[in-house]
């Protein structure tokens, strides 16, 4: 099937009715929790979860996936009207959008961030249709030695871009990895870390593990903390960006596109990183970088199409090689786990229709987050006054319900409130949660890739240092992973030699 046949077949896919439906219930759901502050896509996620359980896999995916670019979209919201990003990735629009609001100019700024995200939402779409293929094409000459380093690969540059302390990301990722390894072996028939607790011989079950971490730790962190929402009252008029801010946004919305895309591919790269590096080239870039933070127009449209960039590049590793780059994409690697389903190079063959089925799902997502965005920005206006009392208490009770509804399990709820606490705590002495998940999910993967690597050498651990691909990854790793020694063996050297 060529790639015009291809992209056809998809969009016979994506538009029968239940797919639109969750196309929109996930595009809808993403905008909601991107202007709500204090949740984010991976909390959202994690309470939908659950509710896929019940529908295909094709359909559960199109929602998810519309929950993550639909969040950020949502989040420029309330970065313009109450400076409050709704989005980890909305922290840079704050900046200037924000100035344009009180400069009578919220309605140009939703507009430049709307029109802007949707254009390079589609320049995303069309780069993964292009390069997702011929990358799972190639991939299909990987075996168990090249799939293990580059997990280990993905894992380690992951940790290596944590906004934290390296040290303790490696201590989170290492946590991940036993938590996967929870249950009965599936080599020898063992109990591993069950404790003699009979629920844990399957495992520990990744909703009650990531709404803990990610849905109830929010809550508890949020309850200490005053926010102050001051909604700024100002007639959304002119949503239609001018022709003046059309010439000031070209160059900003194409270079952030394109810089968003490639980024996301990345292991850690994702939005968040994509619009603060669109923000600082932009800023390189203009011929008066002093208007920046006071209310320029290009400081809008570059993040704001960077970070919606990123969610198509996000893909293209997760589909086509099974590794996900940030850990939105682990969450919608686990969906895919749990609804039988391997993600791989395998993947666009043995399930074309699920495959462009979610690529031309964003297509159709993006056209539908344009009309929420514009004619509906009142409405979210209005949802921005919502107070935390009524909300987190609704964000709770949707995770109790979510966790028991997987297994009709006490137990589930139970590691669900654990690992709600545990989450907080991770919070307030600056763990991060990302790497202890995405450790979680290929943990099994990275287990079983070993083991098959082993198997094929009889036992030699030289096998990952005699395959080219292979010896590439595992050199890099080590080097991610030591890298951070350097600076302070240079630092150190030359008191030790005035001592």
């Amino acid at each position: 099937m060529d790639l015009l046949g291809s992209i056809l077949y998809g969009f016979s896919v994506a538009l029968t009715p239940d797919n639109l439906l969750y196309c929109f219930i996930g595009v809808f759901i993403g905008t909601l929790v991107g202007v709500l502050p204090g949740i984010g896509p991976v909390g959202a996620m994690s309470l939908l979860l659950p509710t896929t359980f019940h529908v295909s896999p094709l359909g559960a995916i199109i929602m998810l996936a519309g929950i993550y670019y639909g969040a950020m979209y949502g989040g420029s919201t309330t970065s313009i009207l109450v400076n409050i990003p709704g989005e980890a990735a909305s922290v840079v629009t704050c900046l200037d959008g924000y100035q344009m609001a009180m400069q009578g100019r919220a309605g140009p700024a939703l507009g430049i961030a709307a029109f802007g995200s949707f254009i390079a939402g589609t320049i995303s779409i069309i780069g993964l249709m292009l390069v997702a293929p011929p990358l799972a094409e190639a991939a299909l000459k990987f075996g168990p030695p090249e799939y293990f380093t580059l997990m280990a690969l993905g894992m380690t540059i992951l940790i290596y871009l944590a906004s934290g302390s390296i040290p303790k990301a490696l201590m989170m990722a290492v946590l991940g990895i036993i938590l996967a390894s929870v249950g009965i072996d599936a080599t020898s028939g063992k109990q591993r870390f069950t404790f003699g607790i009979l629920e844990l011989n399957d495992g520990i079950g990744l909703v009650p593990l990531v709404m803990g971490l990610f849905g109830i730790s929010e809550v508890l962190l949020n309850l200490e903390q005053k926010v102050k929402r001051e909604i700024l009252k100002t007639r959304l008029k002119g949503l239609l960006p001018s022709r003046l801010d059309w010439r000031d946004s070209a160059k900003p919305i194409a270079r952030g596109s394109i810089l968003g895309f490639f980024l996301g591919i990345l292991p850690g790269g994702g939005a968040l990183i994509s619009s603060f590096v669109s923000y600082g080239i932009e800023k390189r870039l203009s011929k008066d970088p002093s208007k920046f933070g006071k209310g320029a127009i290009e400081g809008v449209a570059g993040p704001e199409s960077a970070n919606n960039a990123a969610t198509g590049g996000a893909f293209i590793p997760l589909l086509t090689l099974g590794i996900p780059a940030n850990v939105v994409m682990a969450m919608l690697l686990g969906a895919l786990l749990i609804h039988g389903l391997q993600p791989g190079p395998m993947l666009m063959k043995n399930h074309p229709d699920l495959f462009w089925g979610v690529v031309t799902s964003m297509y159709v997502g993006n056209a539908m987050l344009l009309v929420l965005n514009l004619p509906l920005i009142g409405m979210w206006v209005q949802v921005l006054r919502i107070p935390y009392r009524t909300l987190f208490p609704l964000i709770l009770l949707f995770c109790l319900i979510g966790a028991y509804a997987v297994n009709y399990s006490q137990t589930d709820v139970l590691i669900m409130i654990i690992f709600g606490v545990i989450g907080y705590l991770m919070k307030k002495f600056q763990y991060e949660g990302a790497p202890l998940v995405l450790a979680y999910v290929l943990g099994p993967m990275l287990e079983d890739a070993l083991r098959q690597s082993l198997v094929i050498s009889n036992g030699s651990f030289a096998i990952f240092v005699t395959r080219p691909i292979s010896a590439i990854g595992m050199v890099l790793a080590i080097f991610l992973v030591f890298s951070p020694l350097l600076p302070w063996v240079t630092k150190k050297r030359p008191v030790f030699k005035e001592e």
